[in-house]
């Protein structure tokens, strides 16, 4: 097959590209850029070997292969990576003995399917421009930017045009082709560049003694796949990544654009968000009562927290308002499953327990707080937790937990960073 398409692309025109090394792939798997840029080089290498060994020059075979990378709203790591991929592959056209000044690795980068949402869909606007804009500094030959909607269904006519236009304004406004190489000099691209390349280069190197992609190097990339993957899982569950409008920012009760779903052949994607998304899908049919306590000004930073962390889970919230004390906070209670307590330290102190054990006595089944764990509250919830596996339990104490496994086996004493 790749001898044919190389027999095919000269008679198509000059300039015509036969092969297409496609990062995107695993990036969409859930792939870091050394593991992208790795696959590239290892995926380049074996096309290389194949035309070779069909006849054609090191010089020709190169000239017939193009690149596709994933650009993500992580501008400074997005425009390093291009950088180090042109830097790594110019070697391996070295090796190969491509004269000096040829088989330049043709860029077409595409802006990230993972970083997008299909919760809070027109935050991935920001995305698609800051990540276009990357892959424009990092001297990506061709950039495509998705449409807003892509992670809801097919796209339409207008999400296509405002796709369009991001290239155009950058272009045309911005001015972002009207420099070469404008990242370059800076120390801290240059440092990431360099790292980003040598740590490329050394997995690229295991792939290949593991007998190449086509052999054992493609056990060696797909291990790298999932150690990465599970890292990321892990700080998106800590909203130490924040994914705005799903983990962090949530619009609950927000009416989301209607699309037509893709064909049932379309690729997979491993959504950043995807924990999150799965509890966002399907809502806590009841609220859980945030037992505020004190003054606005004394409750409104835990109990907006906790508000926006439910949320992010699906859970809606009803609030005491001011209060004062334990008759303020049950006049406003409605014998919702579960309650959470928020409000200041010293209001803890003085009369959480009173309030929690009144609480339990007027009907609710789980007491929650907003901050460290205390010996009256059955769960909690602070700042560098592990989020995810806390709405998990919420969702099993309301009774509709879309996962419950995962809430069976979190420690809801994990978490420090409190």
């Amino acid at each position: 097959m790749v001898g044919a398409l190389a027999d095919l692309a000269p008679r198509a025109g000059e300039g015509v590209r036969a092969l297409v090394v496609d990062g995107t792939a695993v990036h969409d798997s859930g792939a870091s850029d050394v593991v992208e840029v790795a696959y590239l080089l290892a995926v380049g290498t074996a096309y290389l070997r194949s035309l070779v060994t069909h006849g054609l020059s090191a010089e020709d075979a190169a000239s017939l292969v193009e690149f596709r990378l994933a650009a993500t709203d992580e501008q400074f790591p997005t425009i390093a990576k291009l950088r180090a991929a042109r830097l790594v592959w110019s070697r391996v056209a070295e090796v190969c003995g491509v004269p000096a000044g040829h088989g330049g690795m043709v860029q077409h980068a595409v802006t990230s399917a993972p970083m997008t949402t299909r919760f809070d869909p027109w935050t991935n606007l920001l995305r698609g421009t800051v990540a276009a804009f990357a892959a424009g500094v990092g001297g990506a030959t061709a950039v495509t930017v998705l449409p807003f909607d892509h992670a809801i269904g097919q796209p339409d006519a207008f999400s296509r045009r405002i796709a369009r236009n991001t290239s155009s304004l950058l272009i045309q406004e911005a001015h972002v082709a009207v420099v070469t190489d404008p990242a370059g000099g800076s120390y801290a691209v240059e440092r990431l560049t360099a790292d980003l390349a040598s740590a490329a280069w050394a997995l690229f190197q295991r792939i290949e003694a593991a007998g190449g992609i086509l052999a054992g190097g493609w056990d060696v990339v797909g291990e790298a796949v999932t150690g990465v993957a599970g890292r990321r899982d892990d700080l998106v569950a800590r909203r130490r990544l924040a994914v705005t409008g799903v983990s962090e920012f949530p619009l609950l009760h927000e009416t989301l654009p209607t699309r037509e779903p893709f064909p049932e052949e379309a690729p997979r994607v491993r959504s950043y968000a995807h924990a999150f998304e799965e509890l966002r899908s399907a809502p806590a049919a009841a609220p859980v009562f945030l037992a505020t306590m004190g003054t606005v000004a004394q409750h409104t930073p835990r109990a907006t927290f906790m508000a926006n962390l439910l949320a992010a889970g699906g859970v809606d919230t009803v609030t005491a308002g001011p209060t004062s004390g334990v008759g303020d906070v049950l006049a406003g209670y409605d014998r919702e499953r579960v309650v959470c307590l928020a409000g200041p330290d010293a209001a803890y102190a003085e009369w959480g327990a009173e309030l929690a054990e009144a609480l339990r006595s007027a009907g609710a089944a789980t007491v929650l707080v907003a901050g460290r764990p205390v010996e009256w509250a059955d769960d909690s919830a602070a700042t560098g937790d592990d989020a995810l596996a806390f709405l998990h339990r919420t969702r099993t104490a309301l009774g509709d937990d879309p996962a419950g496994s995962l809430a069976a086996a979190a420690d809801p004493t994990e978490g420090a960073d409190r």
